[in-house]
Parts: C-alpha cells; sequence; structure tokens
C-alpha cells in the first residue's frame, strides 16, 4: 500500500469497520496511529486496542464500541482535517470546538497527541489531525 497518509488510512478502515458493525478493525501500527487510538480510548470511542503482529508488520487492533441493542456505532463521524497537502495548524487561541464540545478535535502538539481540551488547558496549539463525534 502507497498511502504515505497513515491517519486518513486509519480513519477511513475505522470508518468501514463501523459501517460494515465488525467488532475489531487492523490498521497498521505507527507512533501516530498508537497515539490517535489512545485519545480515542481515554475519550471513550473505542472499547480498546492492542498490538500484533501479521505478516512481520506490527498491527494495531482496535475494538470498535457500539451502543444499544441496534448496535449504533459510538463514533458517527471522523473527519480527517489537516492533510499532507495542506496541514492545518491552530494556535492555542484558535483551537476548534467540535460540536460545541459534544466531539474531540485530535491535535499533535508539542507534548505529543491529546484531545482539543486537553490542549487548551495546556495552553498549546498545534496541527489540528482530525474531527470525532
Amino acid at each position: 500500500m502507497a498511502a504515505n497518509d497513515t491517519i486518513a488510512d486509519m480513519l477511513t478502515r475505522i470508518r468501514n469497520a463501523n459501517l460494515a458493525r465488525h467488532q475489531t478493525v487492523n490498521i497498521p501500527s505507527t507512533r501516530m496511529t498508537r497515539s490517535i487510538a489512545k485519545v480515542l480510548k481515554e475519550e471513550g470511542f473505542i472499547t480498546d486496542y492492542s498490538e500484533a503482529t501479521e505478516d512481520d508488520r506490527p498491527q494495531l487492533v482496535i475494538a470498535l464500541k457500539y451502543k444499544g441493542k441496534t448496535r449504533q456505532p459510538i463514533i458517527r463521524n471522523l473527519t480527517r482535517v489537516s492533510k499532507p497537502g495542506l496541514r492545518v495548524y491552530s494556535n492555542r487561541k484558535e483551537l476548534p470546538r467540535v460540536l460545541g464540545g459534544i466531539g474531540i478535535a485530535i491535535i499533535s502538539t508539542s507534548s505529543g497527541i491529546m484531545t482539543d481540551r486537553d490542549a487548551r488547558r495546556q495552553g498549546i496549539g498545534g496541527e489540528v489531525l482530525c474531527y470525532v463525534w
């Protein structure tokens, strides 16, 4: 696979697995995808994630979360904001609020990957990777 946008790839895989109501989804494991998975877990969008190796390539196995008898996906939307061709940065004063605080923006900061809320609390800005709600 020649896609160099691992984040967009990760979001697409989660989106597709959600639509198909899969229990888990495999994503190539990188520092970036692990950090994003960690944030998604902390914010309660996924049940858990673990690492596995498949064909000598590290994989992240993400356990998706659904609610109710109808198994509605907890993650209703994943939107890539900053793309390799067009980076989107935001200083601490302009950090986006997603759906008035219902959703989260995942920000890549100098102190690691965190939600817009944490970045605001720490008074730092960074690259706006994606929105989740």
